[in-house]
């Protein structure tokens, strides 16, 4: 007959035989968790509101899922020059001034380094216009670009003196250019530059929601076609290389990835000629 004190021991055994089964198999998780993780995220380019959401996540215990995180890689960008992020806002849009006949090329001189673009102020007035604005006010400049997307669709966001992904100029701009036949099949090209919004995919109520949140597409991206493309990047390709190649990670205050490069628009300009 068992005594007392052998049960005891002999529960104690398979308790401890399966708290190490727990642990392995949270182990385990973590480590395929690691690497599926990006391609399990799903991303709605927003403006000002709720912007992001993930799926699937293989999950585990806390402190395994934590030990078993990778290393970010070294910043391969400089340090933000001295300066502070705007804080200014405006109740409306502004004035139309742009010359819609004329060439718009705008430089973003980053800490990662320049990256050029060419504007369509033709087909995307206002978007043009609003952009050439807030870049003369140095809405833009000592800003960070907050978000990067490199699972599903491949985007740089900046735009947001908050850094939060949720900032605005207060003023809202409308949809332009949406029926542009570049965008065919529902793929934002390699290249395209186009504007974040609010629109909820759902309620018209939520569109022409565009502020100053933009995103550069630095390879071929599958979305609807919601967001304005209003020029394509020109020249600075391989600083976004520079920028993707770090990759990025969950950012516990946004929600957002955001990139392991420090990107920061030191300053922003927009040129007619």
């Amino acid at each position: 007959m068992v005594s007392s004190d052998q049960r005891r021991r002999q529960l104690a055994r398979e308790k401890y035989a399966r708290q190490q089964q727990r642990r392995a198999e949270a182990r385990h998780k973590a480590k395929r968790r690691n690497v599926i993780i990006a391609g399990v995220l799903a991303v709605v380019l927003a403006a000002g509101g709720a912007a992001y959401a993930t799926a699937g996540l293989a999950g585990g215990d806390h402190d395994d899922a934590a030990a078993a995180a990778p290393t970010k890689p070294a910043d391969p960008c400089a340090r933000p020059e001295k300066g502070a992020a705007s804080k200014k806002t405006w109740k409306k849009e502004p004035e139309m001034s742009v010359d819609t006949s004329a060439t718009y090329t705008a430089k973003l001189r980053t800490t990662c380094g320049e990256i050029d673009l060419q504007l369509d102020a033709a087909k995307a007035p206002h978007t043009v216009n609003s952009f050439a604005f807030l870049a003369k006010q140095g809405y833009f400049d000592h800003s960070r670009c907050h978000r990067l997307v490199d699972s599903g669709i491949y985007v740089l966001q900046c735009g947001d003196p908050t850094g939060t992904g949720r900032g605005t100029p207060g003023y809202t701009i409308p949809d332009e250019n949406l029926k542009d036949p570049r965008l065919k099949g529902d793929v934002y090209p390699a290249g395209t530059v186009a504007m974040a919004n609010r629109y909820d995919g759902k309620h018209d109520k939520t569109r022409n929601t565009g502020g100053s949140q933009f995103f550069l597409v630095y390879q071929d991206s599958k979305l609807p076609p919601n967001y304005t493309p209003f020029g394509r990047i020109t020249g600075g390709t391989d600083v976004l290389k520079k920028i993707t190649d770090a990759g990025s990670s969950p950012d516990p205050q946004t929600g957002d990835t955001a990139p392991n490069a420090t990107v920061v628009i030191d300053r922003a300009t927009v040129t007619a000629s």
